[in-house]
């Protein structure tokens, strides 16, 4: 069975912010760019890409997940992936955190 990788715009998940629908942002960036960036989405929780094995069944899946990287690509899409394949309806930020601040979107230190 194929999985369908999702994506959402960093406009839609603001209005997801806003709405106050729940759901779960994860953080997929690796440690070290998290580190240098310095700042985070509101309301993300980082979890180290290279140890998904350690948190992969920590995800609700009795509700939607944004994961973002650094650019929205293969982390990102992977993880997004890699959830949805686990039954969490999963998306990945396109773009990333670097299209998020791009759009003027709020982020607040780590």
């Amino acid at each position: 069975m194929a999985v369908t990788i999702q994506s959402i715009t960093p406009q839609d998940l603001a209005q997801l912010q806003i709405s106050g629908a729940p759901f779960t942002l994860v953080d997929v960036r690796r440690s070290m760019a998290r580190v240098q960036d310095a700042t985070q989405i509101a309301g993300g929780a980082w979890r180290d890409p290279a140890a998904w094995l350690e948190w992969k069944d920590s995800i609700p899946s009795d509700k939607p997940a944004v994961v973002y990287c650094a650019k929205g690509h293969e982390i990102g899409q992977a993880m997004a992936a890699t959830l949805s394949a686990l039954g969490v309806q999963a998306s990945f930020l396109e773009g990333g955190i670097l299209e998020w601040k791009a759009a003027g979107l709020a982020v607040e230190p780590i």
